[in-house]
């Protein structure tokens, strides 16, 4: 396909971060985001870059070893056909389809096809309940669900009048996804793409609140994720892979746009339970040279001998929520790289990194990544500050990121106060040094008061994680006559550690051995940890249950005087 000046002006950005991506100073200043008024990222760019491409764009490895390679230029065609076939049954522009598929094929190429039908897609986890998918086409105005066969009783209660698409055969009354084969390869677009036009609509983690509906574009996803290819460190003809779950914003981060900006293989292993050397050994099969996952991943993998890995990658990254210091170092050691952090949002690219080659410190997730001016709030007096909410300008040097949401759908006010005075505001709190590096403190709605003194959970929970007990912890404030609040902690621990007065003595004793006075631990749990169905720790759910009384049996400091 033909190279527009949309895709010119998008690989010379992309060149110019590939070129410097080791030089952060060079990057930074010199980095511009591209603004054409028409782009689609799939007509534009994915199939520019698989014309007569045999490499390949996607390789999925299942956990009984079998496998689908998909070349670009197969992925190109095959999209074509399925934009075909929805644009036969009635899929026109601006159409919100809800598309719920695990890691497999269709989903990537229902992805790229409803990029050039310039339809809206609604990513969703499997995991989803009725009740959830009845809120997500209820709000996000679905005319169209993809989903897995075995999803397909899922909507029976559903109500709505939505065409049913099922991958794998569905029963009576659902389309067959694979009739979509017998379409024509090649592909007439209606015409230009708006850049602006909607692309995605997201459903957020609800870790505090309900799932507000975050609105991206044509260019906010696909153009914003230059900055992710930049954090990752990604190449041309790299294998990635990224550890996500399809219906969340980090699998589109890092195993869509980011990978294929940088004409990159996304590497997918599908696994039922978490296998340790299972993964490693197929990253060594597939020659996997960078690797992402959230933090509960890499606690898991630690748990592993690393040793194991014979070629470990060229880059390491974090995402989700920060990583703990003690799991980077011990990643060091194993493998001889650094886990690098990033720190972005669904509603956003990444923000804030390390990226490759530049010197880390302890603790901090970064700088501004290229293209975002970001800016520490004081949450008092909403003036800048060294420490306070994280906020990315949406004036900076050369105008609104790119990389930023258009707003929460069907939500003004919502809307009207993350944009307020001219920043985009993420709720979370930093700070940052002399040297520009931002350090994460937690969420505002996180982080509290004991006896007057700050108190970032996420230093505690760092601090707990040092200890060979601990394989998870979450901390929250525990009603206090005397102090107003101190610091509780749930903990899951590691194997062949019981949740008894002996492991709790070991724990508070650690505690006092490596925090100040006044943020040491004060109470403990064990217990599970809720979760998103990302896999984020819901904290409020542990504040509520602790402010209620809500206990089991907890263990409290002075119970183990020195």
């Amino acid at each position: 396909m033909a190279a527009t000046s949309a895709t010119e002006e998008f690989r010379s950005a992309r060149d110019f971060l590939l070129r410097h991506r080791e030089d952060y100073a060079t990057a930074y200043a010199g980095f511009h985001w591209p603004r054409p008024t028409h782009f689609n990222w799939a007509l534009d760019w994915f199939d520019v870059i698989a014309e007569a491409n045999d490499r390949p764009a996607l390789w999925i490895v299942e956990e009984d070893g079998t496998e689908t390679r998909l070349t670009f230029a197969e992925l190109s065609a095959r999209s074509n056909c399925v934009a075909n076939w929805l644009r036969a049954q009635g899929v026109r522009p601006g159409d919100r389809i809800v598309v719920m598929l695990g890691n497999q094929a269709e989903l990537w190429e229902t992805a790229l096809a409803a990029m050039k039908l310039r339809a809206v897609v609604i990513p969703a986890t499997p995991l989803l309940g009725p009740a959830d998918l009845a809120d997500r086409i209820e709000r996000g105005g679905a005319r169209q669900v993809i989903v897995r066969s075995g999803d397909t009783a899922k909507f029976d209660d559903v109500p709505g009048d939505y065409t049913r698409i099922a991958v794998g055969g569905g029963p009576e009354g659902w389309l067959r996804y694979e009739d979509a084969y017998g379409s024509p390869h090649a592909y007439e677009p209606d015409g230009p793409t708006p850049a602006d036009e909607p692309l995605m609509l997201y459903f957020t983690s609800g870790t505090t609140a309900k799932p507000k509906l975050v609105q991206h574009t044509h260019v906010s996803y696909p153009v914003g994720h230059l900055a992710t290819m930049y954090w990752i460190g990604l190449r041309p003809g790299d294998v990635h892979l990224n550890i996500s779950s399809p219906g969340w914003a980090k699998h589109a981060w890092s195993n869509l746009f980011a990978p294929w900006n940088a004409e990159a293989t996304v590497f997918i292993h599908n696994y039922t339970r978490f296998d340790a050397a299972r993964l490693m050994a197929e990253m060594d099969r597939a020659g996997v040279t960078s690797f992402c996952a959230p933090p509960t991943v890499w606690r898991m993998l630690i748990q592993a001998d690393l040793s194991v890995l014979r070629t470990p990658p060229r880059e390491a990254v974090a995402a989700g929520e920060p990583l703990n210091p003690e799991v980077i170092g011990h990643v060091r050691r194993s493998w001889g790289l650094t886990v690098r952090d990033g720190f972005g949002q669904t509603e956003t690219a990444v923000q804030v990194a390390n990226s490759p080659g530049q010197p880390l410190k302890t603790g901090s997730m970064g700088r501004p990544t290229p293209g975002f001016t970001v800016v520490l709030l004081d949450p008092r007096t909403g003036e800048p500050s060294d420490e306070g909410e994280i906020s990315v300008s949406l004036a900076g040097r050369s105008g609104r990121p790119v990389g930023v949401m258009t707003g929460y759908v069907g939500d003004p006010d919502r809307t009207a106060e993350a944009m307020a005075g001219g920043y985009y505001r993420t709720g979370d709190i930093g700070s940052r040094d002399t040297d520009g590096y931002i350090t994460y403190v937690g969420r505002s709605d996180d982080v509290f008061k004991a006896s007057d003194y700050k108190i970032s959970p996420f230093e505690l929970e760092s601090a707990l994680l040092e200890h060979e007990a601990v394989a998870e912890a979450a901390v929250v404030p525990a009603p206090d006559p005397l102090r107003l609040a101190v610091p509780k902690a749930y903990v899951v621990l590691a194997e062949c550690w019981k949740p008894d007065a002996d492991t709790a003595r070991a724990l508070f004793a650690h505690s006092r051995a490596v925090l100040a006075p006044y943020k040491r631990l004060r109470r403990l749990e064990f217990a599970e940890l809720p979760k998103t169905v990302s896999g984020k720790i819901r904290r409020v759910e542990l504040r509520e249950r602790t402010a209620a009384g809500d206990v089991t049996v907890e263990y409290r400091e002075e119970d183990f005087p020195q």
